[in-house]
């Protein structure tokens, strides 16, 4: 049974038009299940990648990160718990095609990352490096656009990053930069791309380019 504040539609119109009905916590949860090793437990768990082609409000992104979360409190020393947790942040991907949502994607994606955090006594606040480089990864991981063209809504290419950690215990990574399109079919992708240089992941705001 879906609870009763939990809304799948949110009008008639948009599930003409858009064809968005949201999927229930519940399905949700037990879709989830299905990859719990690489979420929860399997090696190099927080650096597992999942991309959501069709986001909406982030139901699914908010699940995963969740479930990082908890992983890394039970599997880290609390040290670790910053710069792991954005490691999480960075290892999920979305598009997302109406801008209503879009927007509530990003900002319940944050409430989580900043939740987590707050519940532990850590400063998260609008200058910390911790809050800069979350808002950072959430808006180039988060994207506004149609996954089918892979362009936004100004007609560009959709562009991803790759955010690489340097070793298995570095805080340090490195971003490179991908299209979504350069996914598909396996051509040659002729793509120009920023470079940029290696940096710990809680400076990942600060956007130093390798030839700056």
């Amino acid at each position: 049974m879906i609870a009763e504040d939990e809304r799948i539609v949110k009008s008639r119109h948009r599930v003409k038009t858009y064809g968005e009905v949201f999927t229930p916590r519940r399905m949700v949860e037990q879709m989830l299940d299905l990859v719990r090793t690489e979420l929860e437990t399997g090696p190099h768990f927080v650096d597992k990648t999942f991309f959501e082609p069709a986001a909406g409000d982030g139901n699914f992104l908010v699940a995963i990160l969740l479930r990082k979360l908890k992983a890394i409190e039970k599997r880290y020393q609390a040290s670790r718990w910053p710069s792991e947790s954005l490691f999480a942040l960075a290892s999920i991907y979305a598009v997302e095609f109406l801008h209503d949502n879009h927007e509530a994607a990003k900002g319940n994606v944050l409430d989580v990352f900043l939740a987590f955090h707050r519940s532990h006594g850590v400063s998260c606040g609008a200058r910390t490096n911790l809050r800069r480089a979350a808002e950072h990864l959430v808006s180039t991981n988060i994207l506004h656009g149609n996954t089918l063209t892979g362009l936004d809504p100004e007609g560009r290419a959709l562009e991803f990053s790759w955010w690489i950690r340097s070793s298995d215990e570095s805080t340090t990574v490195r971003r490179t930069p991908f299209t979504l399109a350069s996914l598909r079919g396996g051509g040659f992708d002729f793509t120009v791309y920023e470079s940029y240089a290696p940096c710990r992941i809680d400076h990942v705001h600060k956007e130093v380019r390798a030839d700056g």
